[in-house]
């Protein structure tokens, strides 16, 4: 199967982390299988081709790290924007005449708490669609409360702000969920198994040059390659993982709304 077929999301974070220590321990063993046939020979120049590419990984790593860590933090300041603009839809709306204010918060309330489940439990593709679809239904109900009171009054305060930040509110679901969306391609994670299979295998291919060898450093270069490549997938899968994004600002948005009087 092609590797850009493959999509990481689908498994465990374990099966992940054990095929990827597979993969760079079989490498390593290759690399030492290969140095011991031609130990009797020597190798010149092989240390110096080993530490060019283990620069290589270094390199590769800290770049894929880097790109997995802003799509992290743009999921966490797509939550914090998301939160703000709920807050403050639902102070505006409490500023709208009866009855159009209260059930605006009453629709807010069950938007937080739609938001909240999206992240706070493991939902299938189609349950996520479905909360997509009844949070769009909420964002109607509440342009369609924007509208009512825009026809009996049009003035900027409070009608104009409400419909506003109604706006900013709907804007920040779709940056929310371009950033849950933008994940890393699968290219570059297909590049950085290759060079770590590549780096492992010439340090094991150095290590089976030696008269007197021992497989513990190769091992434990291997182990750590392994636990860097988990800790990008890691950063790079929202909600799926042990590296989480904070809902905190999203659960004082929902407590927030709680104490305002129906």
């Amino acid at each position: 199967m092609p590797i850009m077929n493959v999509d990481p999301s689908n498994y465990s974070l374990l099966t992940i982390f054990a095929v990827s220590l597979a993969v760079i321990l079989a490498g390593s063993e290759i690399g030492r299988w290969l140095g011991g046939r031609v130990a009797q020979r020597g190798a010149d120049g092989v240390s110096t081709l080993e530490g060019a590419i283990l620069g290589l990984l270094a390199l590769m790593i800290g770049f894929t790290f880097a790109m997995a860590l802003s799509r992290f933090e743009s999921r966490r300041d797509a939550v914090l924007a998301e939160a703000n603009a709920i807050g403050t839809t639902a102070l505006r709306a409490r500023l709208l005449p009866a009855p159009h204010g209260s059930e605006s918060i009453k629709l807010l309330r069950e938007y937080v708490k739609i938001r909240l489940e999206i992240t706070q439990q493991p939902a299938s593709a189609e349950a996520f669609a479905a909360m997509l679809t009844r949070s769009s239904a909420i964002q109607e109900a509440l342009w369609q409360q924007a509208k009512a009171v825009a026809a009996k009054d049009s003035a900027m305060v409070p009608t104009g702000v409400f419909i506003q930040s109604l706006n900013e509110m709907i804007d920040n679901q779709e940056k929310r969920l371009a950033a849950f969306y933008n994940r890393l391609p699968l290219v570059i994670l297909g590049a950085l198994y290759g060079v770590s299979f590549i780096a492992v295998a010439f340090a094991g291919y150095t290590s089976g040059l030696q008269s007197r060898h021992s497989r513990l450093p190769v091992y434990i270069t291997a182990i750590l390659v392994a636990a860097m490549v988990l800790l990008i997938q890691d950063l790079d899968r929202p909600g799926a993982g042990f590296i989480e994004v904070s809902q905190q600002p999203m659960i004082n948005t929902a407590a927030s709304l709680a104490t305002y009087p129906d």
